[in-house]
């Protein structure tokens, strides 16, 4: 079956999806919620009528009848959100209406505040002890990280912490870091990737134009426009006290906090990178030089 067929067969359920969506939303809004008069005590039916929809999102009546009846109309993301707005969605069903309707659903929002980070997360990146785990924000500028991400990947409060920048600046890590040019293009196509889900997103644009100012090697990489999503990659680290580590690194959103993500480190099966990790937090380890900062 080709794509087209594919479309065509889901598109009449979708259009039903949405009808019945739409119905069950507006029936859930009460006039008083929307700011409308009671109409004298008159007896009606629950939730708004669908003119009152219309006007309220500032839509022509038949119009909103159209889209409601799932007919081949076009659609706007602003006329979508003044209809959300109305009908006073949240952020899920926003993007579950979108899809819809047939445009690609906007980023998910923060239930939380941005200067919420519930100490779930922080025990989750602890709970992953021995191994590395670490929180960053859009950006990549680090939010939290655990003691072993200090002790195998060289994280430390005196690095600009941003991992963008920190991978081309930081000559600890750049130290360690076994085929650093590879992962390089990695780096940055994958930043790139990001930068795309916000596209005029100020915060990025301060963060390339940093981060090409300080390495000539970042620019010529940017340059190229590379484009590449995060995943699970397999890192190899050089640590200067027990030297091979193989990871798994894994991105992970945080629903809560779809603005973050964590980022693990799991030892690679079949290696004795987990024996390593656990014996870098071991207070024989600890007696040494822990961050080994010159190596």
């Amino acid at each position: 079956m080709t794509i087209a067929s594919q479309e065509a067969d889901t598109k009449p359920r979708r259009r039903q999806e949405l009808r019945d969506f739409l119905m069950s939303r507006r029936a859930r809004v009460s006039p008083a919620e929307a700011g409308l008069p009671d109409g004298g005590g008159r007896r009606r039916t629950p939730g708004l009528r669908r003119e009152e929809v219309a006007v309220l999102a500032g839509v022509g009546a038949s119009w909103y009848q159209w889209l409601e009846q799932g007919r081949d109309i076009t659609v706007s993301p602003q006329v979508l959100d003044a209809v959300a707005r109305v009908l006073r969605l949240e952020n899920a069903e926003r993007r579950h209406l979108y899809v819809l309707a047939g445009l690609n659903p906007p980023l998910p929002e923060a239930v939380q505040g941005p200067d919420y980070l519930c100490d779930g997360l922080h025990r989750l990146i602890e709970g992953w002890m021995p191994s590395p785990a670490h929180i960053m924000d859009p950006y990549w500028n680090m939010v939290a990280y655990n003691e072993a991400a200090g002790l195998v990947l060289g994280f430390r409060p005196e690095t600009r912490q941003n991992c963008l920048i920190d991978f081309f600046t930081d000559p600890v890590y750049r130290s360690r870091a076994v085929d650093w040019e590879a992962n390089a293009r990695r780096v940055v196509a994958t930043y790139r990737a990001a930068c795309s889900e916000r596209p005029g997103d100020e915060g990025f644009e301060e963060v390339v134009a940093e981060a090409a100012a300080e390495s000539p090697e970042f620019a010529e990489l940017w340059a190229r426009g590379d484009v590449q999503p995060g995943g699970l990659v397999v890192k190899e680290i050089h640590h200067p006290l027990v030297g091979s580590l193989l990871f798994e690194s894994t991105q992970l959103r945080v629903p809560a906090r779809p603005d973050l993500t964590i980022v693990l480190h799991n030892p690679v099966p079949d290696t004795d990178t987990a024996g390593k990790v656990a014996w870098l937090s071991s207070p024989e380890a600890r007696r040494g030089s822990m961050y080994s900062v010159a190596g």
